[in-house]
């Protein structure tokens, strides 16, 4: 329950409510007003909080979930953190099935918030015994009184943000959104987000990101499952190699592929640029508004949403490290590294 002098029962009643802030340099040569919906202001820093509160709550109302029982989840990183916080408020264990993919921060943060955690092979097939969507299901069978999430089958990943991320984005704008961009893992956040977008306007152009590597882009353009694209690639949290139901493909009217590369470095030109230090699926999001406004794609009175999902202090060891952008050859003579802003005195 929340309070109107702002004392609050418990940190997930933080949940929800993010700000919209416009971007006023980044995107500046565009035409259009763009702006971000800045998912980091969730107590758990990520727009995954909105998920795991919803997902528990429904599955308590349900009886699904009581007291002492274990909640297991697969997770690259995000929605590990906000399950294991709202299971600290709700007394439950938790136990996460992560990808190797994840950074070092994270899995240090998920073992901070007291759950248990399986790091997992990223790059091997989503039935290979090893991966971690079989990993949480062996677990799930072995933990009595366990509750399998599992986010990217989960209808109710869609409803969340359609109860919550959505309304709030269309109050936020006065109904003046033209277009949503975000980036599709699960698919629950632009799924739930455009369905209810588009129930009040249908002209509203919903835009997924997808990773070079990934095969949900060609999927949404043929609905075929090619294997042929998948290839190991960096950015967390952004594609799939497998084709996730929380994902509405109906509501999605394009895809953009971004790389690795561009990402990283749009990431830091956030930071840079607007003051916002946000995640790689962050400057995924913000380099397909880039790839779209000089193909042109926008108007003059377009409003433009783009979703921050996450908060850039869970990517210390990756992009906003120079050792690792260099290790991934990511450093050249466009994008030096930004060691000499470093000043050593003795």
């Amino acid at each position: 329950m929340k309070h109107k002098n702002q004392v609050f029962d418990n940190v997930l009643d933080l949940i929800g409510q993010t700000p919209l802030i416009k971007l006023n340099k980044i995107a500046s040569k565009f035409k259009g007003n763009f702006y971000a919906k800045v998912e980091s202001f969730n107590p758990g820093h990520s727009s995954k909080d909105r998920i795991a509160l919803y997902i528990i709550e429904q599955a308590e109302k349900k009886g699904i979930l009581s007291p002492g029982d274990t909640i297991i989840e697969t997770t690259s990183g995000n929605t590990g953190f906000s399950i294991a916080m709202v299971s600290i408020i709700k007394g439950y264990d938790c136990v996460l099935a992560v990808s190797s993919k994840s950074s070092a921060d994270k899995i240090d943060m998920l073992k901070t918030m007291g759950a248990k955690v399986y790091v997992c092979p990223a790059h091997v097939s989503a039935d290979d015994p090893r991966s971690y969507y079989q990993v949480a299901k062996c677990l799930h069978e072995e933990i009595k009184g366990s509750v399998y999430i599992n986010q990217y089958f989960n209808e109710l990943n869609i409803d969340a943000h359609y109860k919550s991320t959505g309304p709030e984005i269309w109050k936020q704008t006065e109904g003046k959104i033209t277009h949503l961009v975000a980036c599709s893992g699960t698919g629950g956040t632009i799924s739930g987000t455009a369905k209810y977008l588009k129930e009040q306007n249908p002209e509203v152009k919903v835009i997924g990101v997808d990773a070079f590597g990934s095969v949900i882009k060609k999927y949404h353009e043929t609905r075929e499952f090619d294997e042929k694209e998948i290839y190991p690639y960096r950015i967390e949290g952004l594609g799939k190699n497998l084709i996730p139901t929380a994902t509405n493909f109906d509501v999605i009217d394009e895809f953009v592929k971004v790389t690795d590369e561009e990402s990283a470095h749009t990431a830091r030109l956030i930071a840079k640029s607007e003051g916002l230090f946000v995640g790689y699926t962050s400057g995924a999001a913000m380099q397909a508004i880039m790839q779209l406004g000089e193909q042109g794609a926008f108007k003059e009175d377009d409003n433009i949403v783009i979703i921050f999902p996450d908060h850039g202090s869970r990517y210390m060891s990756k992009v906003y490290s120079d050792k690792w952008m260099n290790e991934q050859g990511f450093f050249d003579s466009k994008n030096e590294a930004a060691a000499q802003n470093i000043q050593y005195i003795k």
